[in-house]
């Protein structure tokens, strides 16, 4: 049985997703990244492999509760997004000189009239949502074409905030339909996506089923010449009325001269074309378009296909690093989107959170130099783990367990935590350190008994949303920019 999900299912599902992030109980989202060792066939507690692929072709994650938990096992840090850093986007499509771009029909995908084919787009495109129908120019103002003149180049950019059609010299009609501010230009513009929204004076001024743009389908033959005014657009609306040009007994252009109101559907008929004057003319089909409900610039992000949206995140340089929270000594491979983890049994509320580990050092005897992602070890407890970082200033270790033998799991096949005041050495460097077994807050790493659990608890929220890739190495003044885009 045929049967479709709809496009404004997707911007449904796109429309609550955004407002999970500001509604009255909202979720709390975090893009966390993770994974500072490197990719490779590794073997497990029980003696079975993992191939992760390599730092330069890591592989495709699976969607499995397995790989959920494995997010946990090697987390940096987290970060919360504010409801501010999300928006809808479309597909980035920039002007350019000599293009035919496609125009706006309300009936692609739909069989054409009297045969079997269907109405496709200059582009070959079968769906609206698939036609390059809008533009951004180079002044950031995004407008619809409305119609190409017979599918010529586009040739003169359009300009102007107008709200109302805006006709350029290269025979192309536009509706202007918004502007990007600058703050959209820097957080949601890429290269490939852009924020789309609607201009509330646009939407004001729109007009709920008019007409706009008439198509000649079928010029017919023997009219008389002339132009005949008074041509009613007939359909479920009312008031809609055209002029029609005849010249050498064929219909050559339409104009609408009262757009009208109320049209789902229109049409204006060969014998309304004789009735204003060009009698004789026989075989004349004309195509109404029908603008989207509440006319066009009433919501651009429906009207436009914004069933995208971007996360914008910006991990900057040591932010919270004096806690651990951001290390700028270690690189990263994973990120991932979170929804509603717990911190400390509680929902997570802080802007940062810290995903390792920690440890921290008597000063006496004086503990050594700790290199990152080097193998720990407690021989005491059998724990081992995977250096992080060593931060030198205030003794303190921060590492992760993972799964994997040589970076959490002992020779028991046992994931141990460390514990007490033993010592704990460094398998590459030989550095040795003690344990402080100290309660107490260093640089708001909270200690107790002289370790600290991860700020993110491990294996609560969900994770809707993982990427591995090449490791990116971070730097105290370097900011990563992340830009996720989600369709739905």
């Amino acid at each position: 049985m045929p049967a479709i999900i709809t496009n404004k299912f997707r911007i449904h599902n796109a429309e609550q997703f955004v407002e999970s992030f500001s509604e009255a109980t909202p979720n709390v989202y975090y893009l966390s990244i993770g994974r500072p060792q490197a990719y490779t066939t590794s073997t497990r507690g029980d003696a079975r492999t993992e191939n992760e692929g390599s730092d330069t072709s890591p592989i495709t994650p699976v969607d499995s509760i397995k790989d959920e938990f494995y997010t946990f096992d090697d987390l940096l840090a987290a970060k919360k997004i504010a409801s501010s850093d999300v928006s809808y986007v479309i597909p980035r499509r920039n002007w350019t000189t000599g293009t035919v771009y496609d125009y706006y029909r309300h009936d692609y995908g739909n069989r054409i009239t009297g045969t079997t084919n269907v109405q496709t787009a200059n582009s070959g495109a079968v769906s609206i949502w698939d036609a390059t129908f809008y533009v951004v120019t180079g002044d950031y103002n995004v407008y619809k074409c409305l119609d190409n003149n017979s599918n010529v180049n586009s040739t003169v950019e359009p300009t102007g905030t107008s709200t109302s059609i805006l006709s350029t010299a290269d025979g192309y009609k536009w509706k202007y339909m918004y502007t990007l501010s600058a703050s959209q230009q820097v957080n949601f513009l890429s290269t490939d996506f852009m924020a789309v929204t609607t201009n509330s004076t646009v939407s004001s001024a729109a007009v709920n089923g008019a007409i706009s743009i008439v198509k000649i389908k079928a010029a017919g033959s023997g009219g008389a010449n002339g132009t005949h005014t008074g041509v009613a657009i007939k359909g479920d609306g009312s008031s809609g009325v055209a002029t029609v040009t005849v010249s050498g007994g064929v219909v050559t252009a339409v104009t609408v001269t009262n757009v009208g109101l109320g049209y789902t559907f229109a049409y204006i008929r060969n014998q309304d074309i004789v009735s204003a004057g060009a009698t004789s003319l026989t075989g004349a089909e004309l195509d109404c378009i029908i603008e989207p409900k509440g006319g066009h610039g009433k919501n651009a992000v429906s009207e436009l296909g914004g069933y995208y949206v971007m996360l914008n995140t910006n991990f900057e340089g040591t932010e919270n690093s004096n806690s651990g929270d951001f290390t700028v000594v270690n690189d990263f491979r994973k990120l991932t989107l979170m929804r509603d983890p717990l911190s400390g049994g509680s929902a997570a509320t802080a802007n940062t959170l810290r995903g390792t580990k920690a440890v921290r050092f008597a000063a006496s005897p004086a503990p050594g130099t700790f290199s990152a992602d080097e193998e720990i070890n407690q021989a005491t407890t059998g724990a081992v783990g995977k250096v992080v970082e060593w931060d030198a200033t205030n003794r303190i270790l921060y590492y992760i367990q993972t799964r994997f033998n040589d970076e959490g799991i002992d020779v028991n096949g046992n994931q141990t935590a460390f514990s007490g005041t033993n010592v704990i050495t460094g398998q590459t460097s030989g550095a040795t350190g003690t344990p402080t077994g100290t309660s107490e807050t260093v640089n708001n790493v909270v200690l107790t008994s002289g370790y600290s659990s991860p700020e993110v608890d491990a294996d609560t929220g969900d994770v809707i949303y993982v990427e591995q890739r090449a490791p990116i190495s971070r730097a105290s003044d370097q900011t990563e920019n992340i830009k996720l885009i989600i369709e739905f």
